[in-house]
């Protein structure tokens, strides 16, 4: 496919149509993008409802063309959501944004996700955490896995350097470096950060009429990265808030088109494209050139570091495989100007 350019603009809500109008404001509008998860569902609805306390929600679903049963189940099950059935995958971004359009009155706005489980006091807590601190556009909650294992909750902002750190396993020789994740503190107190997972995400109504939501360009991967990047550039504070803790398994969607590497590591090629198309858009094509030049070198000294472990020349095939899939995107995108799809 040829790349094609696509309007970069994030979306905002429409003005209320004479439909949306006759609907009262909620105190959250829930907005859920399903993609052949139908087994995920009743757990996610079950948590949902039992985590809403005394607020008032608006659910929104779309589903990005399943192929199992997700929309006889949510047809069946969940009638009093609004249900958005796509004829083809448009992505993640895109499709919150497609609900956002659909009508979405919450003063705020939470992105939940089909493989996120809320605790009971989950939606209760954020929201009065939010209420109580005007200056706070989005929050993050403490994300586990089933087995209770914390996962990465509490980001900041990637740069070609601190990937390529993280990617080498060199970053204990920078130890000012600001790394992506930062496992080593014990995650039990509030902290602004700069981005948080989209799993779960709490957004103030205020950050989208004044940012939008989510910028189009993105397919899968780094939307949520650059919305956050936009609300702080407006003067908006995002949150890490530990008081209440999500099950999050990861990966359900992106199972169903490919199975996930020995790394946890989601369809690779689109987490690539992703990264130099947040690089160019928000630091330039200084930043595209450097990420596919360091990300090239690390794949230098990550086949380096398997020869000297004695591992053979089998196993080298995925580190050729990423450096083309890297440099291929960087012509195809454009030096990161534009999206394959």
């Amino acid at each position: 496919m040829n790349p094609q350019p696509v309007h970069d603009e994030p979306v905002r809500a429409a003005p209320s149509s004479a439909a949306a109008a006759d609907r009262r404001p909620v105190d959250v509008s829930v907005l859920i993008v399903n993609y052949n998860t139908a087994h995920l569902l009743k757990e996610m609805w079950d948590a949902l409802d039992a985590s809403r306390g005394d607020l008032s929600l608006q659910t929104i679903v779309v589903d990005n063309a399943s192929r199992d049963e997700s929309v006889s189940v949510l047809q069946r099950d969940h009638p009093d959501a609004q249900l958005i059935v796509n004829a083809d995958n448009v992505g993640f971004g895109r499709a919150n944004n497609q609900a956002l359009m659909a009508g979405a009155t919450g003063r705020y706005v939470l992105l939940l996700n089909t493989d996120a489980f809320v605790a009971p006091d989950t939606l209760t807590r954020t929201v009065a955490y939010m209420d109580a601190h005007p200056d706070c556009g989005l929050l993050g909650v403490r994300l586990v896995g089933r087995d209770g294992e914390l996962q990465p909750c509490c980001r900041y902002f990637p740069t070609p350097w601190n990937v390529f750190l993280a990617r080498t396993g060199t970053a204990r020789f920078f130890p000012k470096v600001r790394m992506v994740d930062d496992m080593t503190w014990d995650h039990g107190s509030v902290r602004e950060c700069d981005w948080v997972p989209g799993c779960y995400l709490l957004i103030r109504r205020e950050v989208i009429d004044e940012v939008g939501l989510f910028d189009p360009r993105y397919f899968l991967y780094s939307e949520e990265l650059d919305h956050c990047f936009a609300a702080k550039r407006a003067g908006w504070k995002v949150v890490y808030f530990p008081g209440t803790e999500v099950v999050h398994i990861g990966g359900e969607s992106a199972k169903s088109d490919a199975p996930l590497t020995s790394g946890g590591r989601q369809i690779q090629v689109l987490q690539i494209e992703s990264e130099l198309l947040y690089f160019r858009k928000n630091h330039g094509a200084s930043a595209v050139l450097a990420s596919v030049m360091l990300s090239t070198l690390a794949d230098l000294i990550l086949q380096a570091k398997h020869l000297l472990k004695g591992r053979g020349i089998a196993g080298l095939s995925s580190y050729w495989r990423h450096t083309a899939a890297v440099w291929q995107l960087f012509l195809r995108t454009r030096w990161g100007s534009v999206p394959t799809r």
